[in-house]
């Protein structure tokens, strides 16, 4: 167990060495302000504070953990070894970074509480991140950070042994609509067809009849092939299913289609199923108990996990929502556009509350690519490079990787020709 020592025991304090010392490195911290107690304490242990006491493992404290709600903090991103750092603490430190506090303004997502330029959705941008801006998007630096952290600490209590963790995977199936053509009932399927003639794309309405009378099979029903791979990985798919009503944004299946509610029960016996909200129930908390209720009474069990329609967050509403519906995981977290780590890290993490100054029982589970983002890339040589880059950062600090795929990205659209070969390079990624 790591003692840490500190002048004042603050609720941002607690959360980010919480996350540092157990969820990153798998070891318990207890905290205290009598020397007499840290003096005492024969094992790991440290000084967070002002001042060194004496010889002891100090690193000096930024005032950030000791606040309250936001203020203008000033934030000077500067070159550390392989990685970035801010919150510079001098020389007596045995970090020249802190990195607590620097860990809590990225986990927090503090940024996303200032004034800021949104897109047309109402998301915060990657451009607009302290991590696209200075160069470190592309890094889980709060993960980083800690192994650095680890590696001081080795220093100082050279016998004391970590527990090691392993690189593991979470890959996220989103299904915004499971079929491009079946039970789209009658007038939908007559606009499309309709619409496929103005547009002089016949070979949509060829294929569009053909899977409609039964003749083929629809396009973006994958689900075989996905629960087959399921199959041979001992880490589990999450799909998120969307079931909201058919609006401008959404445009998804009836949720009362038997045969769609069929599907969701057949791939919750092989994998995990979350619900993927719909955009208006992201500001509307009676629309998402509905979709929560529908698809619990769908699963037969409580709902777990959920993802926002579009990538969306308002923080901290929507997460307050889900937290006041118990839904204990998101999967929202994390930049459409651009791949790395929107939150600085690969590990799961629980969410701050900045204005109620309380760590919640939600945890964040950020995911680091989307399959949009690889789509400009032309070459697939280029796409694996990448997908490569940020397994290799993943795995050097034992992390979990989250990539985001759509059930239409395994069919035979030739836009996604190659991408079933980058989604097995991540499920053989585990086994290297």
């Amino acid at each position: 167990m790591l003692l840490v020592y500190t002048h004042k025991i603050s609720p941002r304090l607690k959360y980010v060495f919480k996350h540092i010392c157990i969820r990153v490195l798998g070891i318990q911290v207890e905290f205290t302000t009598k020397i007499e107690a840290f003096i005492a304490h024969d094992s790991l242990k440290m000084s967070y504070t002002k001042q060194q006491l004496g010889s002891e493992f100090f690193i000096k404290s930024h005032d950030i953990l000791f606040e309250q709600g936001l203020s203008d903090v000033e934030i000077n991103v500067q070159n550390w070894e392989n990685t970035k750092g801010f919150f510079f603490n001098g020389d007596k430190s045995a970090m020249p970074f802190d990195i607590f506090a620097s860990a809590f303004y990225l986990l927090s997502r503090y940024e996303e509480y200032l004034p800021h330029v949104k897109d047309d959705y109402g998301r915060f941008l990657a451009t607009e991140s302290l991590g696209y801006k200075h160069g470190f998007l592309h890094q889980p630096v709060v993960d980083i950070w800690a192994y650095k952290f680890k590696e001081a600490l080795q220093g100082h209590f050279p016998d004391f042994e970590f527990p090691a963790r392993t690189y593991s995977i979470r890959p996220i199936i989103d299904v915004p609509s499971a079929y491009l053509y079946k039970l789209k009932g009658i007038l939908r399927s007559l606009g499309g067809f309709i619409k496929d003639i103005f547009t002089l794309k016949f070979k949509r309405v060829y294929m569009r009849f053909m899977v409609v009378s039964g003749l083929k099979h629809d396009p973006h029903d994958t689900f075989k092939y996905l629960i087959n791979k399921q199959k041979q990985t001992p880490y589990k798919f999450v799909f998120f299913f969307l079931i909201g009503a058919f609006s401008t944004y959404d445009k998804g299946i009836n949720v009362n289609k038997k045969k769609f509610v069929s599907l969701i029960k057949h791939v919750a016996d092989y994998c995990k199923v979350g619900l993927k909200t719909s955009y208006f129930s992201i500001e509307d908390i009676s629309i998402l108990k509905k979709e929560k209720l529908q698809m619990e009474n769908i699963i037969n069990m409580s709902l777990c996990s959920s993802r926002q329609s579009f990538s969306k967050l308002n923080l901290p509403e929507s997460y307050r929502n889900l937290i006041e519906l118990e839904v204990k995981e998101d999967y929202t977290m994390g930049y459409v556009n651009h791949i790395g780590f929107r939150a600085g890290s690969c590990t799961p993490f629980l969410f701050y509350d900045l204005d109620y100054e309380v760590q919640t029982p939600l945890k964040v589970c950020s995911y680091h690519l989307m399959d949009y983002t690889l789509l400009k890339t032309k070459s697939l040589l280029d796409k694996k490079q990448i997908l490569n880059g940020l397994i290799r950062e993943i795995k050097q600090v034992n992390g979990e990787f989250v990539p985001v795929f759509h059930n239409y990205t395994f069919s035979t659209d030739t836009r996604w020709k190659g991408f079933k070969d980058l989604f097995n390079m991540i499920l053989e990624s585990a086994n290297d």
